[in-house]
């Protein structure tokens, strides 16, 4: 008889038969590394723009410097592999991580806030990642499965503008997801795309944490009045008309602004925005944790 001999296939073959198998299994394998690694983490939230530019890293950046504030462990998974700027405005972008037999470990703030980010991976900041979907979301889901996260309070995903790949994957990918933040600016244009991400996380059967209304207005810094310069309550309108909460309103704020360049959260200012933000943390924990 002709001896049978079994060979393992390493999936880099295209002509191997069991190419399809061997993938199948290699996604299983990661699939249970991201539930254990999950499992550790008590509230998992994505934070979603239907297009770019209108905050939704302020948001993320801001939301967790809060929560941890208040006592949280916070963990930032950015999402956005092609913008990567969390590094930059928590002000921990010239640090290097490192990883041995257990995983990638995050870089971690003074204030104790665990970051990964592609960025740390590139040769220089500079560095464009010209990627396309699978591979984004192949890195999307190694940084679910293979960074050493610990146990944490919450774990925020900024993703990038869009219902595409990416968001796709980290909603799918991720064990009892406990919502999505939807970020957009009052004027028109951002708000129907804003819809469109209320829509896909709908279509996903993922809670809607609520719409925060970003840039609702420009604080003066000589009389401190708000001038409406991209309008106000579209936000708001737009959110009883998608029957989801309201979170409340962010101003423009030259202080805030400063700071973020300079990787201090606007929420560690006195300032209006800062203030208002307050009030949508509190609205979300509540929210969160009931």
């Amino acid at each position: 008889m002709k001896e049978v001999v079994k060979v393992e296939c390493d999936g880099k073959h295209d002509t191997c038969p069991s190419r399809d198998s061997c993938s199948r299994r290699i996604l299983e394998i990661q699939d249970e590394k991201i539930r254990k690694n999950m499992s550790k983490i008590k509230y998992k939230i994505g934070v979603l723009s239907g297009k770019g530019g209108v905050g939704k890293s302020t948001v993320t950046v801001n939301l967790a410097t809060a929560l941890n504030s208040m006592g949280k462990k916070v963990g930032i998974l950015d999402g956005d592999i092609h913008g990567p700027n969390i590094p930059k405005m928590l002000g921990v972008e010239d640090v290097q991580p490192y990883a041995d037999e257990n995983g990638i470990y995050p870089i971690i703030t003074p204030e104790g806030i665990k970051v990964v980010s592609i960025s740390y991976f590139l040769p220089n900041k500079d560095t464009p990642v010209i990627w396309r979907g699978p591979k984004i979301s192949g890195a999307i889901r190694q940084f679910l499965s293979d960074v050493v996260w610990g146990d944490l309070d919450y774990l925020l995903i900024d993703t990038p503008p869009g219902t595409g790949d990416v968001q796709l994957t980290i909603m799918q990918s991720i064990p009892d997801i406990d919502g999505v933040i939807i970020v957009t600016t009052p004027e028109e244009v951002a708000l129907l795309d804003a819809k469109r991400s209320v829509g896909m996380a709908k279509m996903l059967n993922i809670p809607i944490l609520g719409l925060i209304e970003n840039m609702a207005g420009f604080v003066c810094p000589y009389c401190k009045k708000i001038v409406d310069i991209f309008g106000r309550g579209g936000g708001e309108k737009a959110a009883k008309e998608l029957g989801i909460d309201f979170l409340g309103r962010i101003p423009l704020d030259i202080k805030a602004r400063e700071a973020s360049d300079r990787g201090v959260p606007m929420v560690l200012l006195d300032c209006p925005a800062s203030k208002e933000f307050k009030k949508i943390v509190e609205r979300i924990v509540k929210k969160v944790e009931r």
